[in-house]
């Protein structure tokens, strides 16, 4: 057997016991005399030592010529330390080495494994099979092991079946762009890659599954941002006979659950908010509510004066940022400065210090009195000490600068802690969103998403008043899972179809199998699904999704260690019956 114990396990208990271990070099410390190795495995680490009095001069220059990541078997008797390291679990004791075996030599590696590494994130990505071997990516790994259980063993128990769906399916023009595969034995036709099992789960429901999960890979080929991957892993869920209701007393007790074994944490309200509310006081449909700098809308305070800035904006919105009149001018400029990034996009911003005797200073004071800055104050909750942020334009895009302005200000200001959870459900999206480039509405979510009770007539003569019935789930400001209430009749999908620009022959062409499928008594049902990548960062402390997928992708969706995407070879492009300039 290559070892007896792994290098995490051997206590006191084990003192004059004789092991096999077996792992990678840590790091070698030649005294001359006595060689000391850490050795290390998934488990933890354990010193090793040579004597030059009780270790033969063979294996003494073996040992000699050890280098780091070199993969090592030794066997030998485990000793109590006279020097113990408080630091590790075996700290308390070493092992005097009787025989040494070099499984494999190893180059020198190209970053030094340990925590905090010298290597840059392309780098380590490109040798990520040596990044794996960190404690920081292992135990990241280890931890997405321990969340998939608990998610497992929780919907099992509560009566979910886990069914496997399809991954090479039809292309849907509805969303994302689909990831296509072409089909060697049907020339010309194509598969895509799934962006969710959206129809399978469906089709489930009116097979009579009832309660259906899956750990699925879903694909999108889209543009990327910094966080986002083009392959990623939902918690698909869909269930039949419930109501909104349902849906969420049964995910809430999930993430309780998740919360509490995983991080010691006890969750007792999932406060809800609409759409419409999140949008008016947090500029964003997945606001953190750890912290406040809640948006007050000063239209009606601020729009009096000569002020033209504010007089011809659609609105003029605050918050006030606690402590911040402690702020010097140079850090206020520094934050317009940040408001005016292109990432941003605002134009300008300004400010009023809420002084400690109850005056207040503005950069506008040319055109606001202290009584109307007053008012300020009383609309967006500024008390003495604090610094009122302002900014206006179009509606939607300054409602997205200042939730932009109001997470970084909580993340300077240490607000955003990652041991502390605050959950949100946010209700009644909009159906439908307008598009401007192709000028017509959009499902918000997807084309099977029922409206609220009572409003499809809406769809007649205000489509974009019309409210979802759909739901997402918000953890720390970054939603972890959405779903819907499905359409499940014939009529009413048709009628959606139509709503969304489709032909009665294009909604048959992409969706006629569920349109079949409803017709032979396609029970009420929905679902949810959660993005396991970002739940699992969340609960793990951490906004990163990377170092919780084994082997991700960069920035530009590149598989730097395999060096994918990749060209494909002309054989294989003729046997797809593709054309080589494909390629270009």
């Amino acid at each position: 057997m290559y070892r007896s114990h792994n290098c995490g396990e051997l206590r006191a208990s084990h003192t004059n016991t004789e092991v096999t271990l077996a792992g990678w070099v840590q790091g070698v410390r030649d005294k001359g005399f006595m060689i000391y190795l850490d050795l290390r495995d998934r488990y933890g680490i354990t010193q090793l030592y040579f004597d030059e009095e009780q270790t033969s001069k063979d294996m003494m220059e073996q040992a000699q010529k050890l280098g780091r990541e070199f993969v090592i078997q030794v066997t030998g008797k485990v000793q109590e330390r006279a020097s113990k390291n408080p630091n590790i679990p075996t700290g308390d004791i070493e092992i005097l080495v009787s025989e040494l075996t070099v499984l494999n030599e190893a180059l020198l590696p190209p970053f030094t494994i340990e925590d905090d590494t010298d290597g840059g994130e392309e780098l380590r990505m490109k040798y990520r099979y040596l990044d794996i071997r960190r404690n920081p990516v292992k135990d990241s790994l280890i931890f997405r092991h321990k969340v998939t259980q608990e998610v497992r063993n929780y919907l099992s128990k509560d009566g979910f079946v886990e069914v496997e769906t399809p991954y090479l399916i039809k292309s849907t023009p509805e969303g994302a762009r689909d990831f296509v595969v072409p089909s060697r034995m049907n020339e010309g036709q194509f598969y895509a890659l799934p962006q969710s099992p959206q129809t399978f789960k469906q089709l489930l429901m009116v097979g009579g599954m009832d309660k259906y999960f899956q750990i699925v890979k879903c694909f999108r080929d889209e543009d990327l941002r910094a966080d986002r991957q083009p392959e990623f892993t939902q918690i698909d869920c869909e269930m039949a006979f419930i109501e909104q209701e349902d849906i969420l007393n049964a995910f809430e007790g999930l993430t309780r659950h998740l919360l509490k074994e995983i991080n010691g944490v006890e969750v007792e309200k999932f406060p809800r908010m609409l759409y419409d509310e999140a949008m008016r006081l947090y500029g964003n449909d997945k606001p953190d509510i750890r912290f406040g700098m809640e948006f007050g809308e000063l239209n009606e305070v601020a729009q009096h004066k000569d002020f033209k800035v504010f007089n011809s904006a659609e609105l003029v919105v605050g918050i006030a940022v606690p402590g911040g009149n402690s702020y010097t001018r140079k850090e206020i400029d520094k934050l317009i400065d940040w408001v005016k990034r292109p990432q941003i996009g605002a134009l300008g911003m300004v400010y009023c210090r809420c002084n400690e005797d109850g005056s207040f200073k503005s950069s506008v004071d040319k055109f606001y009195d202290q009584d109307d800055l007053a008012k300020w104050a009383e609309v967006t909750g500024a008390k003495a000490g604090d610094l009122i942020c302002v900014l206006s334009g179009d509606t939607n895009k300054v409602r997205a600068q200042l939730s932009a302005l109001r997470m970084e200000l909580a993340e300077r200001l240490g607000l955003r802690k990652p041991d502390e959870f605050a959950p949100l459900w946010v209700l009644d999206f909009p159906l439908l969103e307008w598009d401007e480039d192709t000028e017509r509405y959009h499902a918000m979510h997807h084309p099977f998403t029922s409206p609220k009770p009572g409003q499809i007539e809406l769809l007649k003569t205000d489509p974009g008043a019309v409210k979802a019935n759909a739901y997402d789930l918000v953890l720390n400001g970054n939603e972890i899972g959405g779903g819907s209430i499905r359409i499940h009749d014939k009529a009413t999908q048709a009628l959606m179809f139509d709503y969304l620009g489709f032909t009665e022959e294009e909604a048959k062409a992409q969706f006629g199998f569920l349109m079949d499928a409803f017709q032979y008594g396609a029970p009420p049902h929905g679902g949810l699904a959660f993005g396991l990548d970002r739940l699992v960062a969340i609960l793990g402390g951490q906004e990163t999704i990377r170092d919780f997928i084994a082997f991700p992708k960069n920035n530009s969706g590149r598989d730097v260690m395999i060096d994918a995407p990749a060209p494909i070879d002309e054989e294989q492009l003729t046997e797809l019956n593709l054309k080589l300039n494909i390629q270009s």
